[in-house]
């Protein structure tokens, strides 16, 4: 009889985003799928603060939105995007494609861009869990949006974050994790990750001004789930999409990142009731 393979640890399946495993492909498919759902009815100018390992930027320009990309250097122009037809991204929309702006730029500090520049911004790819002062980060996106705009960010949860500690024998700080008002964690690559309860990117939405639209799992399904199904049915990548589209929409924060949407209020306009 053949070994049982072994579990695969919290950080083999999460510290890299390997676009050629199962779950990579089914966790990009999901994003884009959210993302779609996400923007706005009509073309806008986005600001993309998730790095070149994003593929959301094509997804909004075939919908019509100009898009600026703040990128470390302009030798990292963002990824060709996965999808699930024929590698190629359908317009969500019957419109004109926007067009793409790569500006080399830093995705904390937004000192480059006016007040209220922006219809909407996409803070994807944990970029705000790796900003340990995830609140001046925050306060620079409420800066830039106008009044009406939208943000939409995913950042590492505290699931995420126990199950590394634990792999780590960290057992002390786990102790304090689920209590902790900020939880920083090491990753296995030696750099810092800042994981958040959906409780606390409510509070650092709010504290910057913005209304919480909604706080969501990225993704319910196990990544040993996910491979198990597309190992059996590789062509199950789409009903698995529409599955966790449909799970995703509990109150159930188990999964490993949080999405999460917000708007900036309109000068008069009454509290949106969540």
């Amino acid at each position: 009889m053949s070994e049982p393979r072994p579990e695969r640890t919290a950080s083999a399946h999460f510290a890299t985003s390997d676009s050629l495993s199962a779950y990579w492909r089914f966790y990009w498919a999901v994003a884009d799928a959210q993302l779609a759902r996400w923007l706005p009815q009509e073309p806008g100018r986005i600001l993309d603060l998730s790095g070149p390992d994003f593929r959301g930027a094509p997804r909004a320009i075939a919908d019509g939105h100009d898009v600026v990309t703040l990128l470390g250097s302009l030798d990292l122009p963002p990824r060709r995007p996965l999808t699930l037809v024929n590698g190629r991204v359908p317009a969500a929309r019957r419109r004109s494609p926007g067009r793409l702006h790569p500006v080399v730029g830093d995705t904390t500090f937004l000192s480059g861009f006016a007040d209220g520049a922006f219809d909407g911004v996409v803070a994807d790819n944990r970029v705000l869990s790796r900003h340990l002062a995830t609140e001046a980060s925050l306060g620079e996106i409420a800066r830039v949006l106008r009044p009406g705009g939208r943000l939409l960010l995913c950042v590492d949860s505290v699931v995420l974050g126990m199950a590394l500690l634990a792999e780590q024998d960290r057992w002390p700080e786990l102790s304090f994790a689920p209590s902790a008002d900020v939880l920083l964690v090491p990753w296995p690559d030696g750099s810092i990750t800042r994981c958040f309860t959906a409780e606390q990117v409510a509070e650092g939405v709010g504290d910057v001004g913005l209304e919480l639209d909604w706080v969501r799992p990225r993704t319910v399904l196990s990544a040993s789930t996910v491979e198990m199904m597309l190992a059996r049915d590789p062509q199950a990548l789409g009903r698995l999409v529409e599955m966790e589209l449909h799970a995703g929409e509990s109150d159930d924060y188990v999964g490993v990142h949080l999405l999460a949407s917000a708007r900036k209020p309109v000068a008069g306009s009454l509290p949106r009731q969540r």
